[in-house]
């Protein structure tokens, strides 16, 4: 068996070509392409792909091969009902439960994230997204529910790969708004839960919709 850091590694190259759209939806994944891409062994390339399947990146088939998996709005729909109503409790929670560490965390994360500008001509939106997304992590990490957090992280995790498609296929970053993060801080922050989760609702609701338009005009 191949050493477990080399699979990671795979896994990883992998992933950012899927995540970039080096790799598109659907495509098939042959190892013996994999192979000549990444200059590594047949062993770890399949032990990767198999990992990735794990998060639903690829789709293996039984003598069949070997897919990048495909984007679906029925698939996506699913995900961000799963998505909303677990954050919505987890906030809630956080809200409840969250210390002056949390409070900070939170206020750090957001302070990163807005020093991106929206309106720059080389505007970073890999570096925006990862702010992003760790804004989104630090609002709910006050929960202290371990459990429910990992599936909230593993549907974040499957969201990503259609998040990177739409930027990849025309997403308007100029719909992206700095006031929207902005204000649930503000109810975070003044303890102002049922607004706090609406407004949270709404945010990754008007997600969703502008990730599904994409997905409609690329097809």
């Amino acid at each position: 068996m191949s050493s477990p850091t080399l699979t990671d590694k795979v896994s990883k190259m992998i992933y950012q070509d899927i995540l970039s759209g080096e790799f598109k939806p659907c495509q098939k994944l042959v190892v013996a392409d994999l192979k000549r891409r990444y200059d590594v062994g047949a062993s770890p390339i399949r032990e990767a792909l198999v990992q990735l399947s794990w998060t639903k990146y690829v789709s293996i088939e039984p003598q069949k091969g070997c897919w990048v998996s495909p984007v679906c709005i029925d698939e996506l729909a699913d995900l961000y009902d799963s998505l909303r109503t677990i954050a919505s409790v987890l906030l809630k929670k956080s809200i409840r439960l969250g210390g002056e560490e949390w409070e900070l965390d939170v206020l750090t994360s957001y302070h990163k994230l807005s020093r991106i500008s929206l309106n720059d001509e080389n505007f970073d939106w890999q570096r925006w997204e990862e702010r992003q997304h760790q804004f989104h992590i630090a609002l709910l990490e006050g929960s202290k529910s371990p459990n429910m957090f990992g599936f909230f992280h593993d549907l974040i995790n499957q969201i990503k790969r259609y998040r990177y498609f739409a930027r990849n296929n025309g997403l308007d970053t100029r719909q992206l708004e700095i006031n929207e993060y902005e204000k649930i801080l503000d109810l975070v922050m003044a303890k102002e839960t049922e607004q706090a989760a609406e407004y949270f609702d709404r945010h990754l609701y008007r997600s969703m919709e502008q990730i599904q338009t994409t997905i409609e005009n690329a097809a």
